[in-house]
C-alpha cells in the first residue's frame, strides 16, 4: 500500500542545515514530505523553506509561527495538521542531522504492515549509540530514561527520543489539547500515554550524531520541567485513568 507520509520539523535559527535537510528528505524512496513549523527564526529560515517550495510544491509544507513558542505547541500544531490532511504515518525529528534522515525508512517499515504503532528511534537500545556528545550529556539523558522508567514503569529505554514514526490511529487516540509539556518532558508524556493507551510501541535501534552546525536549543528549564513533569504524569495516570479519544 502507498501509505501517505509526513515529517514534522519545528525549526528555530536553522538556516545552516534546514537547506540540506530538506534535499535529503525529499530523496528518500517513498514520496515522504516534509511539514516545517519554524518560529520566527530572526535568521530567516522560513524564508529559506519557501524559496524550497517552488522546486517541490505538493510535498514541501510550512507553518509560520509568531515567536518561539516551544517543541511541544510545534508538535501539536503538527500533529492536528496531519490528521486533518489524513496523512498515515507522523514523523517527528529534529533539523540539525542529529538523527539521520535514512533512518526515516526504517521507522517507517516497522510500521507500515501495521505490526506497530509507534516506533520509536531508540539512542540506548543496544547500548549507547551517541556520537560526539560530551560524556556529562550523555549519562544525563541516559539516565533521565532510568529514571522515567523508576518512576512511571514506561518499558522504554530511550524516553526523551525525539526521532519517531507514529501511525495516525496514535494521534488520533491522544487527546492532543490536554498535552501539556513542551521539552523532554513532551517526548517523554507523548511516549507515556501512547502506552497507557494500549499502543503497540517498539524501539528501534538508530546512531544518534550531535549536531555540527547551528545552536543547540537544549536548556536547564526543559530538563527541569522533565523531572517535575514525569511525577506529575504518574500521579495523574493513578487519579484519571488514560482513554482514548473518541472525539477526532
Amino acid at each position: 500500500m502507498d501509505h501517505r507520509k509526513l515529517v514534522i520539523i519545528p525549526t528555530f535559527n536553522e538556516k545552516e542545515n534546514i537547506l540540506e535537510m530538506i534535499h535529503a528528505v525529499m530523496n528518500l524512496e517513498g514520496g515522504f514530505e516534509l511539514l516545517v513549523i519554524d518560529d520566527g527564526s530572526p535568521d530567516g529560515t522560513g524564508k529559506l523553506v519557501k524559496s524550497q517550495q517552488v522546486a517541490f510544491p505538493d510535498r514541501l509544507h510550512l507553518i509560520e509561527r509568531k515567536g518561539k513558542l516551544g517543541l511541544g505547541t510545534a508538535y501539536i500544531t503538527g500533529f492536528k495538521w496531519a490528521l486533518e490532511k489524513d496523512y498515515d504515518f507522523i514523523f517527528e525529528m529534529d533539523a540539525d542531522f542529529s538523527h539521520n534522515p535514512n533512518d526515516l525508512i526504517k521507522l517507517y517499515n516497522v510500521c507500515a504492515d501495521r505490526s506497530f504503532d509507534l516506533a520509536i528511534g531508540s539512542r540506548y537500545i543496544t547500548g549507547v549509540n551517541v556520537v560526539n556528545w560530551p560524556m556529562g550529556r550523555v549519562l544525563m539523558s541516559y539516565f533521565a530514561s532510568v529514571y522515567v522508567k523508576f518512576i512511571t514503569g514506561l518499558p522504554i529505554k530511550d524516553a526523551t527520543a525525539g526521532f519517531k514514526c507514529y501511525h495516525k490511529s496514535v494521534l488520533k487516540g491522544i487527546k492532543l489539547d490536554e498535552v501539556r509539556f513542551v521539552g523532554y518532558a513532551f517526548q517523554i508524556e507523548m511516549k507515556f500515554t501512547s502506552w497507557k493507551l494500549g499502543f503497540k510501541v517498539i524501539e528501534v535501534p538508530i546512531i544518534f550524531t550531535d549536531r555540527t552546525k547551528g545552536t543547540s536549543k537544549m536548556s536547564s528549564g526543559i530538563f527541569k520541567e522533565a523531572v517535575l513533569g514525569v511525577i506529575l504524569m504518574k500521579i495523574k495516570s493513578i487519579f484519571r485513568p488514560y482513554k482514548i479519544n473518541q472525539s477526532v
